[in-house]
């Protein structure tokens, strides 16, 4: 048998206000020491928005890392050789990140072992996040990126 559902996007997420139902008590002071609230409140959306079926490759925010996903993608525990991300099957090497986060930002990926563009879904995935990154820490449309699902 097989299951096929099309994956939550990221219209279905956003923000977490204080009219909506409290987070469970677990949640409530797990980002409560991070200094950018926005960050901080993003960080608490996308954990909910995982639990209702987001998929953890294409959040905006590590929590591992606490941080903009951009920021951190760099970072070995990133390198997902089984699934692709960040890791180039031509020449079995890690694939490298340059993100430039000057307004508006950029992100590049690339190989330096072959050369050859990573264009394959995961690494798509890798960049897609770092772009929406990119987008959220300068602001972006916080009503329209992060919507929890009613369910």
């Amino acid at each position: 048998m097989v299951l096929r559902t099309s994956p939550p996007s990221r219209a279905h997420l956003r923000l977490l206000a204080e009219a909506d139902a409290a987070p469970p008590a677990r949640r409530r002071d797990l980002y409560g020491e991070i200094e950018d609230r926005r960050l901080a409140a993003i960080l608490a959306a996308e954990d909910v928005a995982e639990e209702h079926g987001l998929s953890a490759h294409v959040r905006t925010t590590c929590y591992v890392h606490r941080c903009w996903v951009h920021r951190c993608v760099s970072d070995p525990l990133h390198v997902l050789v089984v699934t692709g991300h960040r890791w180039c099957r031509r020449c079995d090497r890690t694939i490298d990140v340059e993100v430039d986060e000057t307004f508006p930002g950029s992100v590049e990926l690339f190989c330096d072992g072959c050369g050859v563009p990573p264009d394959t879904v995961a690494n798509r995935e890798v960049l897609r996040a770092c772009q929406a990154s990119l987008s959220a820490m300068h602001g972006g449309e916080a009503s329209t990126l992060y919507v929890v699902p009613d369910r």
